[in-house]
């Protein structure tokens, strides 16, 4: 299947850019071709003519949707093993995700850094006229944007909460605190999409808390998730690549939370520098297709990395 064939059965759409650059030889001469070049992974059409494309993950970083000039080594490898992990999760629950059981030949090199992915396009629904795509979000703590927003009596959920409600308040039962998916992302009330995919949002949450649960078990604290749904060609829902992933999620080692440590152990590690060095505002300057030249010291690439060797070896079944 070629990609003018993905693009037919409205699974791509046309308006993403799409390459003609080639792509590893050893995937290329097995009649796997390169057709897109992610932030982070690269996708391949595959032989034959089944829906589905290689995604293959690369030791490629960015935040805040800034591609940067930054590699961090094994990364790719250890992504996708915790990627494997969390669809496993996911599919031990009866929620099926967009990564397929077949595997590429193991004795290729780049084997660690391959998924077989089903082809599939994001769920849509209309929501107070306008039609959206969604990132679900599960919260166990108020932090971040949501703490911020309370603070300053913003509710943009519609969930009504307490201002005088400290960080790191741990809720009893997880908030659902849904987004639209785009270049920006706008907080969606909380009813209205619950009401909208109510089969989807339940499901949702019973894998978050059986997660957060099994992760607590391994000593890791689950902070939030997101979960990003998808329509495959027969019209099931499922989910993304990216399920209970650092990618996804923020996890902190419960040793450092019952410290009062908030040391993440994920993505927002090099968030956090990013912030201090305003890579932000120097992105502005960036032209279509160039990325951000960055420093990152080995220490901070070292925890980042040693996070997702923490994750992986944490949450092994």
């Amino acid at each position: 299947m070629n990609i003018s064939d993905i693009i037919s059965l409205g699974l791509w759409p046309e308006s993403k850019k799409t390459t003609t650059q080639k792509g590893i030889d050893e995937l290329e001469n097995l009649g796997y071709h390169l057709f897109y070049i992610g932030k982070n992974a690269d996708l391949y059409t595959c032989p034959g003519d089944e829906p589905k494309v290689l995604l293959v993950r690369s030791d490629r970083c960015s935040v805040f949707d800034i591609p940067l000039n930054l590699e961090i080594e094994g990364k790719g490898v250890s992504q996708t093993s915790i990627s494997n992990m969390g669809a496993a999760f996911a599919n031990e629950e009866g929620i099926r995700t967009a990564i397929l059981n077949e595997k590429i030949d193991d004795s290729l090199a780049i084997a660690p850094r391959c998924q077989m992915m089903e082809l599939c396009k994001p769920l849509e629904a209309e929501i107070d006229g306008e039609v959206v795509q969604f990132e679900l979000i599960f919260r166990n703590y108020l932090t971040g944007s949501l703490f911020d927003a309370c603070q300053n009596g913003i509710d943009p959920y519609g969930l009504n909460l307490s201002k005088d409600l400290p960080q790191w308040h741990k809720f009893e039962t997880p908030l659902f605190t849904p987004t639209t998916k785009g270049v920006k992302d706008i907080p969606l009330n909380t009813q209205k999409v619950k009401e909208k995919i109510p089969e989807i949002a339940t499901s949702l949450e019973n894998l978050f808390k059986k997660f957060t649960q099994f992760a607590l078990d391994n000593g890791i604290i689950v902070v939030d998730t997101k979960f990003e749904v998808f329509v495959n060609a027969k019209g099931e829902w499922i989910l993304g690549d990216e399920v209970l992933t650092p990618e996804s999620s923020r996890f902190i080692a419960k040793a450092d939370f019952d410290a009062g440590n908030y040391i993440s152990m994920d993505k927002q590690i090099l968030r956090d520098f990013g912030k201090s060095q305003d890579w932000k505002g120097q992105a502005k300057d960036l032209k279509p297709g160039q990325k951000l030249d960055v420093n990152v010291p080995t220490e901070i690439k070292d925890r980042i990395l040693n996070g997702y060797t923490t994750i992986l070896n944490s949450l092994k079944k």
